[in-house]
C-alpha cells in the first residue's frame, strides 16, 4: 500500500488509541481543577460536561470515568472551594464563629461564580463536611446552647451565613443585557417620596449597596460592613439562646 494511505481499521485503531490515551491522561484532580477554572472564568452558564471536555481536549465520555454524574462533579467543586474554611485553632466560641463565617465568605469571594451552587440545590449538601458540622455543634455547645435548641441554632448559622453570601454573590445578568444597570438606576430614581418615604430618604445610601437595590454583586461591590454586622448579630443571637 502506498505511503500516506491507511486502512479504515488502522484509522479506527489510531482514533481509539487517542481516546484511551486521553482518558488515561485524565485524573479526578485534573477534571476538578478544570471545572473550577471554567466556572471562575466563564460562569455557571458555560459549565457543562461537553464544554469542560472540550477544554480538556477529550470526549465528554472520558469525564464520566471519573465523575459518573454531573452532580458528582458539582459536589466535588463545592467541597474543593470550601476546603479549609473550618478554623483549626482552639479559641473562644465567639472568636471561632466569627472566624468561621469570614473564612466561608472569603472562600466564595475567591470563586464568586460558585455561590449559586452553595445551598442552591440539595445535591450540593452531600459534599457537606462532617468535620465542619461536628466543629460547629461543639462550639454551639460551648456557648451554652441547650440540646433542645441546638438544631435551631445550627440551622440559623448555616442558613444565615449561606443565605447572605449566596445573595451577595448572586448571578448578575449576562453581558449581553447591557441595559441592566440603567434600568435599576431608573427604578431607584423613580421611588415615590409619598408612597415610600423611608426608602426615598435612604435611597442614596442604599443604591448598589443593598440587597434588591443593586446592579452589581459582591465580586465588584463587596458588602464587607454589612457582613461584619450580620456576623455580630448572629453571635448575639446565639448568646440569646443560652439565656
Amino acid at each position: 500500500m502506498a505511503d500516506g494511505m491507511g486502512t479504515g481499521v488502522e484509522d479506527a485503531a489510531t482514533a481509539g488509541g487517542r481516546k484511551r490515551a486521553g482518558r488515561a491522561e485524565l485524573s479526578p484532580e485534573k477534571v476538578l481543577a478544570k471545572a473550577i477554572e471554567v466556572i471562575d472564568s466563564d460562569g455557571l452558564e458555560a459549565f457543562s460536561m461537553r464544554h469542560l471536555a472540550k477544554g480538556l481536549g477529550v470526549t465528554p465520555m472520558a469525564l464520566y470515568w471519573h465523575y459518573p454524574k454531573r452532580h458528582d462533579l458539582v459536589r466535588a467543586v463545592v467541597a474543593e472551594v470550601l476546603a479549609g474554611v473550618v478554623p483549626a485553632t482552639a479559641t473562644h466560641w465567639e472568636e471561632w464563629l466569627r472566624d468561621y463565617m469570614h473564612r466561608f465568605r472569603a472562600a466564595i469571594t475567591r470563586h464568586p461564580n460558585v455561590a449559586p451552587l452553595i445551598g442552591g440545590q440539595l445535591i450540593s449538601n452531600v459534599s457537606g463536611n462532617l468535620d465542619m458540622i461536628e466543629a460547629l455543634l461543639t462550639r454551639l455547645q460551648e456557648a451554652g446552647v441547650p440540646d433542645h435548641k441546638m438544631v435551631q441554632a445550627y440551622n440559623s448559622v448555616i442558613g444565615g451565613m449561606v443565605g447572605f453570601v449566596s445573595q451577595e454573590f448572586a448571578l448578575v445578568p449576562s453581558s449581553s443585557d447591557d441595559g441592566w444597570d440603567g434600568r435599576m438606576k431608573e427604578v431607584i430614581g423613580g421611588i415615590d417620596a409619598e408612597r415610600h418615604p423611608h426608602l426615598h430618604a435612604m435611597r442614596s445610601r442604599m443604591e448598589n449597596r443593598s440587597f434588591i437595590l443593586r446592579w452589581e454583586n459582591g465580586a465588584t461591590r463587596p458588602m464587607d460592613d454589612s457582613f461584619d454586622t450580620f456576623t455580630e448579630v448572629m453571635i448575639a443571637g446565639i448568646r440569646a439562646l443560652t439565656v
